[in-house]
């Protein structure tokens, strides 16, 4: 059903005549008449009663007349709710932020948008890199902050990107030392986050590479209570620098992680060709506007 037909038809009688329709929807009369017509050889019966100047609703005319009258103010809020989500008055962001390192790669950007699209509603989900990539694939969310490398199936803009740092009990061998390699580590308890993060990964791989398998003693997706395992003696725990200096305690060192490939580089991903709605196209240009590189 044209919705150009049905308004001129709903405009006559409203108005209560073809000429006043035609003066409504900014047409001739014959234009209304026409169309009108038209509707009524689509349904198939006609829907004005025409006696003299006067024209009467038909049963089938009052059908299509209430109908219609709500058919054409839903057309019109839909329109209103398009025009809002393209000028982003209105609209959803789902983003996925990892526990470590969103309040200070994200929390300033999440901010900004914020204030500059009031209108947005953000939905925040709290994973791993791993979680946030299978979230991604499912089109759960739009955006995850994920440890590079991300798999090929998605595009990525790096945030930020941080040398590793053993956190070590004050009174350890190792902790005076203004750096250290892995394989220093052989005979050190871990304390590593909990499963599903990539961070890990990255830590029991250099691990691999310098030849052992540590021993895992804790795990947690707490940063606070990972560094009081430290503080106790417990272990050795891994954090990005930057991090890691937020967190400083007297009971902990920060030792300097000296490893090629152990770097913590932080992005922000989304699925390769995907739909990128006019809320997510704004927040992608502004972390790029932000962090400036691809």
């Amino acid at each position: 059903m044209d919705f150009r037909t049905l308004r001129a038809f709903v405009e006559v009688v409203r108005q209560g005549g073809f000429s006043q329709a035609a003066r409504t929807v900014f047409a001739t009369q014959s234009t209304v008449s026409k169309a009108v017509k038209q509707l009524e050889e689509e349904i198939g019966a006609p829907l004005l009663d025409r006696v003299g100047h006067r024209s009467l609703l038909t049963p089938m005319g009052e059908v299509v007349y209430r109908r219609g009258v709500k058919l054409l103010a839903d057309r019109d809020d839909l329109i209103a709710e398009l025009d809002e989500i393209r000028g982003l008055k209105r609209g959803l962001l789902k983003l996925g932020l990892p526990p470590v390192g969103s309040a200070m790669l994200f929390a300033p950007l999440f901010a900004e948008y914020r204030r500059r699209y009031p209108g947005i509603e953000v939905r925040l989900a709290e994973h791993g890199s791993d979680q946030l990539q299978e979230s991604l694939r499912a089109g759960e969310i739009d955006f995850g902050g994920i440890l590079l490398p991300a798999a090929p199936e998605f595009e990525a803009l790096e945030v930020g990107s941080e040398p590793l740092v053993a956190l070590l009990p004050a009174m350890h061998p190792l902790a005076a030392r203004p750096s250290l390699a892995m394989g220093d580590l052989q005979e050190t308890p871990f304390i590593l986050f909990d499963r599903g993060f990539t961070l890990n990964r990255i830590i029991l791989e250099t691990a691999r590479r310098a030849g052992f398998e540590p021993d895992v003693v804790a795990r947690s997706s707490q940063i606070d209570f990972m560094v009081q395992l430290v503080a106790t003696g417990l272990g050795v725990a891994f954090l990005p620098r930057l991090i890691a200096a937020q967190r400083r305690t007297p009971a902990v060192r920060e030792v300097l992680l000296d490893e090629p490939g152990s770097e913590w580089t932080m992005a922000m991903v989304w699925r390769r060709g995907a739909f990128l709605s006019e809320a997510a196209q704004a927040w992608l240009a502004l972390v790029r506007e932000v962090h400036g590189r691809a």
